[in-house]
């Protein structure tokens, strides 16, 4: 691997780490790069679901502030993302998933415009502000960790949908669960990854590190826009997200 590729690969796991952090879908910059330097497909999106952990891992850190007092909240809603994950690992280790795959810029897309009409769609179905959140909630992060462990692209974007349809919250708190989740989800991948998955290990050496780095600096990003900023480039990246997968 020339020093080139190397610069190219960090380069790839910075964006996507800070991507991630801040809508979700790094994925999208850290998968093609792996892909362009000749790892197949399989390979390439198992070696980048482990070494973009750590970007996860980054992410969750910077928003320690805003997790405080939502540990129980965030830690029922994971039991529901664990099992998602679970199952979504599983479905890309043992089929080809063809029809999955053809499924998944539909399902982005989906939650994009979820997103922008989460105001309505929270007052139609989330129950009373104040009130614990509709059970939908658990269903939909069972999805989402299904979605995310099988291929991560988006995944911040479906969380986040899901989690601001149902959660009365501040949307910067309701980022930070979203980011707790993704964690979630990517810890399953790595260790089902790891055991049954063709992890190259010297790509994630270079992508890792450099996607912590980027997870620092997405949260970062995301404090300085308002909720409604913050929204609108979510559902503007989202859709953004949806078209590439549309195109691969």
């Amino acid at each position: 691997m020339t020093p080139a590729d190397l610069a190219f690969m960090a380069g790839a796991g910075l964006l996507a780490g800070a991507v991630n952090a801040l809508a979700g879908g790094g994925t999208l910059i850290s998968f093609p790069a792996l892909v362009a330097l000749g790892y197949p497909g399989v390979t390439a999106s198992v070696t980048n679901a482990v070494a973009l952990w750590p970007g996860y891992l980054g992410g969750v850190l910077g928003y320690r502030a805003e997790l405080r007092g939502q540990q129980a909240r965030t830690a029922a809603l994971s039991a529901a993302t664990v099992l998602g994950a679970a199952a979504g690992a599983a479905i890309l280790l043992l089929t080809p998933g063809q029809v999955f795959d053809s499924l998944v810029p539909w399902l982005v897309a989906f939650a994009s415009v979820a997103l922008l009409a989460q105001p309505w769609l929270r007052r139609r179905f989330g129950g009373a502000a104040g009130g614990p959140p509709s059970r939908l909630v658990y269903a939909g992060v069972f999805l989402g960790g299904c979605y995310g462990a099988y291929f991560n692209g988006g995944m911040g974007v479906l969380l986040l949908a899901v989690l601001g349809m149902f959660l009365h919250d501040d949307l910067h708190r309701v980022n930070a669960v979203r980011a707790a989740l993704s964690l979630v989800i990517s810890t399953v991948s790595v260790v089902a990854f790891s055991l049954f998955g063709p992890v190259q290990w010297e790509a994630v050496a270079v992508v890792a590190p450099a996607s912590l780095a980027g997870g620092f600096l997405g949260t970062r990003l995301a404090r300085l826009l308002s909720p409604n900023v913050l929204r609108g480039v979510v559902v503007a990246f989202g859709l953004g997200v949806a078209a590439v997968l549309a195109l691969r």
